[in-house]
Parts: C-alpha cells; structure tokens; sequence
C-alpha cells in the first residue's frame, strides 16, 4: 500500500488545473488588470504567482525537476506578484505557466508515494524554519493553487465575468 502513487488521492488536480486555465485564456489583457481590491495584486500577478510557487515548493525545495521547462527558473528570488509587478504576464503567458507548471504536479503525483509523504525535506542552505514533509508540500501547494482560484473567482464575479467552476 506504502509504494501506490499518491494521483488517486488528487484526481481532480488536473480537472481543476485545466478548468482554471480555460478560464485564464478566455480573460483580456484589460481583465486581467483587474484588483480584487485596491491593495490587491492584479490578476496576471496573483495568477503568475500561483504557477511559479508550484515551481518554488516542487522544485527548488523539494528538489524535483522541470524547472528549466516552465518561465520560472528562479522561482526562489523572481516571482510574479511577490517579486516582480511590472512585467505582465498575458493570457498566453498564464495558460503556458498553468500547464508547464502543472506538468510538475503531474510528475509528483506519478512518482509520490504515500510512504515518500513522511520525508523531511530541507534546504542546507536555508534556516530551520524551511523544514516540511513532503506531503506538507504537496498540501501548501494544492490548497494555494486553490486559495488564488477562489480569489480570481471573487474578482471575476465581481465585474461580472465567468468563473472557474471547480465542480462542474
């Protein structure tokens, strides 16, 4: 049982991821400059973000590969939203950093166990506070890519726009 992949237990991940990117193309450039509030990142920046922190938590901490194939090959240090507001990402740009960032989701869900969620996983180089398991990851990085989901629905109902329905 401890050496089954963990995907059964995130099989709607990549139904959410894809349901999320086809709301992410359907939006403008001047859609996408939405602020869900004033003090608010606009809508590329927290959804840029949300695909590069997969990128941080998978690859640059818990060491798995496919950081050179998505935008983000210094997830660490230039993110956007948290890093970086001025250069705009356009639906294009988010739809190819959802799926090749996601592409590294699928990889953890294929080669994950339940026995490899128990790992303890650090980073020599950085304090004592970055210590997790690896399934203390994998839940941060599900439920951020959940908590912007729901934050860009909140700003997409707001001026009147479609959503992302995670239910359908």
């Amino acid at each position: 049982m401890t050496d089954a992949t963990i995907r059964p237990a995130f099989s709607k991940w990549p139904d959410y991821n894809r349901r999320l990117r086809d709301v992410v193309a359907t939006l403008t450039v001047e859609q996408l400059e939405i602020r869900p509030a004033p003090d608010r990142w606009p809508l590329w920046a927290s959804i840029g973000h949300a695909a590069c922190q997969r990128v941080f938590w998978l690859c640059d901490f818990a060491g798995e590969p496919g950081a050179d194939t998505t935008r983000f090959t210094d997830a660490t240090y230039n993110c956007p939203g948290d890093d970086d507001l001025e250069h705009v990402l356009s639906p294009a740009d988010l739809v190819e950093a959802l799926d090749s960032t996601f592409r590294i989701v699928e990889g953890c869900l294929d080669r994950w166990t339940l026995a490899s969620l128990d790992d303890v996983l650090r980073r020599p180089e950085w304090d004592e506070s970055w210590v997790h398991t690896r399934g203390a990851v994998l839940q941060r990085v599900f439920s951020h890519d959940v908590y912007h989901c729901a934050e860009l629905n909140e700003a997409l109902g707001m001026a009147g726009l479609p959503q992302v329905d995670l239910w359908d």
